[in-house]
């Protein structure tokens, strides 16, 4: 077993350092304008130079992790550099609030409607801080996790399509990603404001969006909780459910509360069990909870992130609860994962499969898929089969 878990600490050691980062070192860095492409077809062409707030600053969060976690690489500094100072200087409204879209040279496309460039701002600028010591990037970081606190309730504000007051929801993607977010903010925060925050995101995560029935992560409830019998209350997203449970995992360890993590795992065993396509293989996008046909039409395809932030989940879980059924699945997903999605010829890994396994799209990047999902999996998982297989060495020693 131990053994095992080496030669998977540098599976994605190794897939990560020769192959998913040098791609986007080689492709993405628009060292003319700034910022980065994210529009990559399969061998890395540029095919198109709109940018997309949300991206830029994952990839920024991206490199500039890699620099500090891995090692201070002066490229891996200069790519985050060009791309915080591009953000800094075009991302933001007057008001501070990021916008959703820039063209190539920084004038913005679309307005700030979406919170999730805040939450990525955060991060990005969070990280960059540390690594530059700069204080104005600091100070990004922290207007932009204030701009999230500040809209979490209502995160589309005066862009929402709903109409008010008729049918009031909340959507799992906000508390998930600020719990997330919070802990990468912790060196900027007060000790008080970080555990209140993640102390309510839990709260929220595990109390208000997890079906007690069912043992699922529902994407949208009501503002008390409850359940709502419509499309978008019936709404399962597997990927963020079990994204979700691993953020959970991760604030509990953190806690040392091991009834949380086995509370966390077992929603995302239910998942798998409800949310795995029994004939091609591969998880589903989208699921009605009560088995109604759902309203996205893509709903079966097989997509790049919800595959590996469970391989992520499997591999977190296993090491922290040693449950067997972690093991079983994450073998099952990973073989899944790796046959389908990794492109041996060009680099890189396909985003989009349909519910046959075959590729969908011929592409490494596009308004949704960037430098973010493929290298923070490959760098996460590297870390929990290396912890695995250094505690198997030392057991093996000790006996």
């Amino acid at each position: 077993m131990g053994y095992e878990f080496s030669e998977l600490a540098r599976l994605y050691k190794n897939t990560l350092l020769d192959n998913v980062i040098p791609f986007w070192e080689n492709y993405s860095v628009d060292w003319e304008q700034g910022g980065y492409f994210t529009c990559l077809d399969r061998t890395g062409k540029v095919y198109d130079t709109d940018k997309f707030i949300w991206l830029q600053n994952r990839q920024l969060w991206t490199f500039s992790s890699f620099y500090q976690q891995i090692e201070p690489q002066e490229n891996w500094l200069q790519i985050a550099q060009q791309g915080a100072e591009f953000l800094a200087e075009n991302g933001r409204d007057r008001e501070g609030n990021w916008y959703f879209a820039l063209n190539r040279n920084g004038q913005p496309l679309v307005q700030p409607y979406n919170i999730f460039s805040d939450c990525f701002a955060a991060m990005a600028f969070s990280r960059y801080a540390q690594i530059s010591g700069l204080e104005w990037a600091k100070e990004v970081a922290l207007q932009a996790y204030h701009n999230v606190l500040r809209r979490q309730d209502n995160p589309k504000g005066k862009y929402t399509k709903a109409y008010p007051g008729t049918r009031p929801m909340k959507s799992l993607a906000v508390p998930m990603i600020l719990a997330n977010l919070t802990l990468e903010m912790e060196w900027l925060l007060a000790r008080e404001t970080l555990e209140q925050v993640l102390a309510a995101t839990v709260q929220e995560v595990m109390g208000d969006f997890l079906d007690q029935e069912r043992g699922l992560m529902r994407e949208n409830v009501a503002p008390d909780g409850s359940p709502i019998d419509c499309f978008d209350g019936r709404l399962i997203n597997p990927g963020h459910g079990i994204e979700a449970m691993w953020f959970i995992m991760d604030i509990a360890h953190r806690r040392g509360n091991l009834q949380i993590i086995n509370q966390a795992v077992d929603v995302v065993l239910n998942t798998l069990n409800f949310a795995w396509d029994q004939e091609y293989g591969g998880l589903y996008y989208f699921l009605d909870v009560q088995g109604y046909p759902p309203q996205q039409l893509e709903w079966d395809q097989k997509l790049w992130w919800v595959h590996l932030e469970t391989l992520v989940a499997l591999a977190m879980g296993y090491r922290l609860t040693q449950r067997e059924a972690c093991w079983e699945w994450y073998k099952k997903v990973h073989e899944y994962t790796w046959s389908h999605f990794a492109d041996q010829q060009y680099g890189e890994w396909f985003g989009y499969l349909n519910r046959r396994g075959e590729v969908l799209l011929n592409l490494k990047g596009g308004k949704w898929k960037g430098c973010f999902h493929v290298p923070r999996a490959m760098y996460l998982c590297w870390q929990q089969f290396a912890a695995m297989g250094y505690t198997n060495l030392q057991k093996e020693g000790e006996g």
